[in-house]
């Protein structure tokens, strides 16, 4: 693989030509157990088989599915015996979404802010914190941190409790004419040391009214986030969950599934110069807490997202 280029492959039900050759190559032991030798040196297919106690044939036969499915990369070199294939590995990681992306549309109106861009912090509570993808920014478990000057370099930030808002605007889209309005991001309940057992409920509001709640299971781990810094320990929060909370004329849904009775009319996107977005946790929730991660961090390469659809 030259130099730079991305080593995480990132998959969802909406590209199964894609997904299903790597679920396939990924399926069998033997390729699995292979794919673990490649990670620690680059081998030919007969010291694969060696390795393995398989036939040289079986052993080149797998190591052709993992080569099609783009997880390993093989180059021909000259050998004692003639020409061997020198196996290698393509990628550090295979993320598996297994819900469908939104899927894209001309007509709709698409419109990002950094994590850190938010006009307002209420009631931050400890603990609590923000960092970019190179430091910490000012100091931790200190609510004032949340107006510090460098928060829209912000690439993650958590809080115990309170409430962030985002302001989006419409542009030249005419309130009148919206069909849907969605809102995505990354989001993870906070809880230290990724205590099991304990959740999060994490509510999404628009110009005032609140879509629903997401009861969030305690902060992910087990692995590094796609897009984590190295010096981020691994102990902390690593990875979210892509979340997308979406209101048109009948109901409000999240990810797809209908959450409450909100509808468009309810947000009255005529009334005020601006669309407002508030996420947060109210106090004194059972564990409390969420992660916001930026398009530097965690699993997905995006910040908080905006669309809008536009009736024909």
């Amino acid at each position: 693989m030259p130099a730079g280029e991305n080593r995480h492959l990132d998959l969802s039900l909406s590209n199964p030509d894609r997904l299903c050759p790597v679920a396939k190559a990924l399926s069998s032991p033997v390729r699995v157990r292979m794919l673990a030798l490649l990670s620690v040196r680059a081998m030919n297919v007969n010291e694969l088989a060696e390795a393995l106690s398989l036939p040289v044939s079986t052993a080149a036969l797998n190591v052709r599915h993992l080569e099609g499915a783009g997880l390993i990369d093989c180059e021909i070199q000259p050998g004692i015996r003639g020409a061997m294939k020198l196996c290698s590995p393509r990628l550090d990681s295979v993320h598996m979404r297994l819900t469908s992306e939104p899927q894209a549309d001309a007509g709709a109106l698409t419109l990002q802010l950094p994590i850190g861009s938010y006009s307002t912090a209420d009631a931050i509570c400890p603990d609590c914190g923000m960092v970019t993808e190179r430091a910490w920014i000012g100091e931790s478990n200190a609510p004032r941190v949340f107006y510090h000057p460098d928060r829209i370099r912000a690439q993650m930030l958590w809080f115990r409790s309170g409430e962030l808002e985002y302001r989006f605007s419409l542009g030249q889209v005419d309130p009148a004419h919206v069909a849907f309005i969605e809102f995505s991001m990354e989001m993870a309940a906070n809880a230290p040391l990724r205590r099991s057992g304990l959740r999060s409920d994490i509510h999404v509001a628009v110009n005032g009214v609140r879509l629903g709640t997401w009861s969030s299971p305690c902060a992910p781990g087990g692995r590094r986030g796609r897009l984590s810094p190295p010096w981020w320990s691994d102990t902390s929060c690593q990875f979210g969950a892509l979340k997308v909370w979406h209101v048109d004329g009948a109901h409000a849904l999240l990810d797809g599934r209908e959450i409450s009775g909100v509808t468009l009319a309810d947000l009255s996107l005529s009334a005020r110069d601006y669309v407002s977005l508030r996420v947060g946790v109210d106090a004194g929730s059972e564990a409390g807490g969420l992660c916001l991660f930026g398009d530097q961090f965690g699993d997905f390469a995006q910040g908080v997202v905006m669309r809008v659809g536009c009736a024909a």
